[in-house]
């Protein structure tokens, strides 16, 4: 995409992201395998993360979100693109380099109740980073430490010889956001962070969220498929579909004027609180399935259901590209 390199807008870029791609293969054979195809799980995004902003990653489930996060901190080594955090290529970075740069990036894993070590302590878990990292000058600096982070997360610093099954699901996640502040990075990958907890739940941890945000100076890649929350917590929302980014905008621009047929879609799944309003609101039913990854349509990839379709969408493919005050979309509606 040409004009990628000014999709931030203004501001310092503290993320790049270029072309980036992650295809995992498929494989045949019992004594013999052999590769047959891959699952274009991640097919080629570009976007840019300013400093200190939350940029919101939506899409239906498999669409690629979480892989996206991972291929970013190269928890999976993507399989082509470029990856640029604070102006180091992730890509080209291993052993040692690789680990320093992790004090810098981060994640909070969608469920609490599996990225939590039931066999450890939570003291033991969020000091865990300090000990890998070797940060603290003693075995004391490094409990004074988690004991500060517990409180800074809202849950008694008294609570660390305690071990998650003792914790309810949001104190679990407070919890996971503890151990991803402790070696103070820039940007965590907030991986559906409140997908698994109770509604009344949800709020506090959103809060808490931006409570950090505000005071640490944090950026935040916030992957999400609850449009409604996205809307409430980020400054610029992306939307994906198999694989690829289709439409990205500041969140007002988006919810009000979105420019691409999918995201109109999503949107108009979304509740309002009105019944007045709800009771007017046209819902737009997409047919069909999701194509399978391994194969793609051909053209765009979103021809197989969407509404407004033309012949060319199933021929070419559309370009991503700045429909006005960088509004990204690949459609080619908006070349009418």
């Amino acid at each position: 995409m040409s004009e990628s390199a000014n999709m931030n807008g203004s501001g310092e870029v503290l993320l790049e992201v270029r072309d980036l791609k992650m295809h995992f293969p498929v494989t045949r054979g019992i004594l013999i395998q052999r590769q047959v195809g891959s699952i274009r799980a991640v097919d080629g995004l570009d976007f840019d993360l300013i400093k200190g902003e939350t940029l919101g990653l939506v899409g239906e489930s498999g669409c690629g979100k979480s892989t996206t996060g991972r291929a970013i901190l190269q928890l999976h080594r993507p399989t082509a693109g470029s990856v640029r955090f604070e102006g180091v290529e992730l890509t080209e970075t291993s052993g040692p380099d690789l680990r320093q740069m992790r004090r810098r990036m981060q994640m909070i894993f969608q469920d609490p109740y599996a990225s939590l070590n039931p066999r450890m302590t939570v003291g033991s878990i969020v000091g865990e980073p300090l000990d890998v990292h070797q940060l603290g000058n003693s075995k004391t600096d490094r409990q004074e430490r988690v004991r500060e982070l517990l409180e800074i997360v809202g849950l008694n610093p008294y609570f660390v010889n305690r071990y998650p099954h003792e914790f309810s699901g949001g104190q679990r996640q407070r919890i996971g956001v503890a151990r991803a502040l402790a070696v103070n990075p820039s940007f965590i990958v907030c991986d559906e962070p409140i997908s698994a907890l109770d509604v009344s739940i949800q709020a506090q941890v959103i809060n808490l969220l931006e409570d950090l945000q505000r005071e640490l100076q944090l950026t935040y890649l916030f992957i999400a498929h609850d449009l409604s929350v996205v809307r409430h917590i980020s400054d610029r929302i992306a939307v994906m579909y198999l694989g690829k980014i289709v439409e990205l905008a500041e969140r007002t621009e988006l919810y009000e004027n979105p420019r691409h047929p999918y995201t109109e879609a999503l949107l108009s799944a979304v509740p309002v609180p009105d019944p007045v309003v709800e009771a007017k609101r046209q819902r737009i039913i997409l047919e069909g399935d999701v194509p399978n990854p391994a194969s793609p349509p051909t053209g765009c990839n979103f021809s197989t259901r969407c509404p407004k379709a033309m012949d060319r969408c199933f021929q070419e493919e559309p370009e991503f590209r700045d429909v006005g005050d960088g509004h990204y979309a690949a459609c080619f509606l908006n070349e009418e």
